[in-house]
Order: structure tokens, then sequence, then C-alpha cells
């Protein structure tokens, strides 16, 4: 706020309130004089707001949470697509709304893959955020460290193999704090609760497809739509993939490219509306139309059936 002050915004145009939803945010979206409602986080959140907002059919935009898919055709240049994977889901530790969590591979490269993304995320990092060695941060909340644990046990449970992580790493070595290793689970069904559920963490569910019919299928298979990636040489294949993912953003042989004139947003239970460029502006603004005549006298009056 004292950087907007001083780029020289007039007192009021941008405020900022703090509290807990309960009170705050609760007396915010309730207001009547409230005209238009933005967030950003969980569905259950959502849902709230959206009730809230109901009572005085306050529009609102909703940027929430995802499942996406790395779909990993065989013909994919696999050491990109294996960075790239790993960066998108162990990037800011999994705690990102369009985290890639799902890897959907080609069962012909699948053990290649696993094989070579449990080397490289192997390599990864873990420490103090604040250290620029780091590559790995800690979870931000305690109940959300151990929500991400548990699901170590609920993937076990559901027949998945951990092929790495698994485990909070050792304190002595990493230091004090909510870290999880980066984990990797193997032999993943898309039924599985680690397929289906947004965990918010550095767990990545790695299932095969044997056809493009079925990657795709695997891939909408979620009541997610915020993003996915597809990963082919094959332009045309590739092109078809992204155009049947039901996601608002899709990268091909590349993840989590942003721009700010770039329209960002999901489908289904990942929101609706469009945050960035001229669309996050249209939210923001209601069309009015004007009649006018230039007639000296009003024209004889006629009846619309």
């Amino acid at each position: 706020m004292r950087l907007v002050e001083q780029a020289g915004f007039p007192p009021g145009v941008i405020n900022v309130v703090t509290g807990f939803g309960n009170e705050v945010g609760e007396a915010l979206v309730s207001h009547p004089d409230i005209a238009k409602i933005t967030f950003t986080g969980g569905e259950i959140a959502a849902t709230r707001i959206a009730a809230a907002t109901a009572r005085n059919l306050t529009p609102a935009l909703f940027e929430l949470g995802g499942k996406s898919a790395n779909i990993v055709f065989a013909d994919a240049k696999l050491e990109n697509a294996v960075k790239a994977v790993s960066s998108g889901i162990y990037s800011s530790c999994g705690q990102a709304c369009a985290a890639g969590s799902r890897a959907v591979v080609a069962r012909s490269v699948y053990d290649e893959f696993v094989e070579r993304l449990v080397h490289y995320a192997g390599e990864v990092r873990i420490g103090d955020p604040m250290n620029t060695t780091s590559q790995l941060g800690p979870i931000g909340t305690q109940p959300q460290h151990q929500k991400v644990l548990s699901y170590f046990d609920i993937g076990r449970n559901e027949g998945a193999e951990i092929a790495l992580g698994g485990k909070m790493p050792d304190p002595s070595v990493v230091g004090p704090g909510w870290f999880v290793e980066p984990t990797v689970f193997r032999g993943v069904s898309n039924k599985m609760r680690i397929a289906q559920e947004e965990i918010f963490g550095p767990i990545l569910s790695v299932i095969p497809f044997d056809d493009d019919d079925e990657a795709l299928a695997i891939a909408n298979d979620i009541p997610f739509g915020l993003a996915g990636g597809v990963w082919s040489s094959d332009i045309r294949r590739a092109m078809h993939a992204a155009e049947k993912l039901k996601a608002g953003t899709v990268w091909i042989n590349t993840y989590r490219a942003f721009g700010a004139m770039v329209p960002f947003g999901g489908m289904k239970r990942s929101g609706h509306g469009r945050e960035n460029g001229r669309w996050a502006l249209e939210e923001f603004m209601q069309s009015k139309s004007y009649w006018l005549s230039y007639a000296d006298s009003e024209p004889e009056p006629f009846l619309m059936s």
C-alpha cells in the first residue's frame, strides 16, 4: 500500500482490509454496495462466497483449484518433459493452483519416464526458502502440512507405489520446518483419491495410458479444469489434444508459462471468469445500450406481438 501511495493513486481507489473470512470476508461479500467480487482460493470458501453474493445477486469471479495433467505421448522429448513436469509440480512445493499434479504417460515410455523423473526430482535441494540455494521450501501451514502427509498412506492403501519421497526430510539436513520430500507415485489409477483430489503439496501421480483417446479421457476425468500440458513432437497430435482438454489453459511442450496479457481461469470446479489482459478488464465492466431518435415528432405507436 505504501508503494500504491507513492505511485500517486488517489486515496480510496485501492484499499486493503485484513481479517478472517468469517469476520471481514463475510461482511465484504454480503454488503449490498459491493458491485463485484473476485476470489482466488479453494472451492469450499468459494461456495460460501457464492451463497453470500447470491443474496444481493452480486456477480463473482472465481479462480479456484486444479488437478492439472501433463499428457506425455511416446513421441515426446522425454528429457524436456521430465524437467517441466518436475518443475510444474515441485515449484512452490506444489502449492499452486495450476500445479501439474498428474502425469499421464504413454505406457511404452512409462518406465523410462518414471526412472528419469525420480533421478531428476531426487536432486531437488530442500531448505529454507530465504536461502538462494534452496529449490523446495516448506508447506505454508501446519494443518496443510498434516494434510499433505496423510496422502502418503492414502495412496499406499489405494495400491499405488511410492517411487520417490513419501515422508518428511531429515530436519538435521534441511533444518526445522513443515517440509515434505518431493514425491512420485507410480502405478496410479485415475480413480484413486491421489489422482482426483487437490493435495496442494509436492506429490505427483504418474498414470499410464495406451492410446490417445484414453489419455484424453483420463486427463478430463476429474472435477477440475484449470490447466494442462501436452508433450509431443507431432504438432497435429499436440494441437488436437490441447483442443480436447477441458481446461482454461493448455501448454504445449512447456509448462507454467504466463503473460500479463493472456487470460487465465478455469472450467468446471476450477471456477469461472478470467484474469489478465482485456478479458480481466471486461469482467469488471458492463455493457450499456443507448437509443436516440432524431425525429421531429414521435412516430405512430405500434404493437409488438
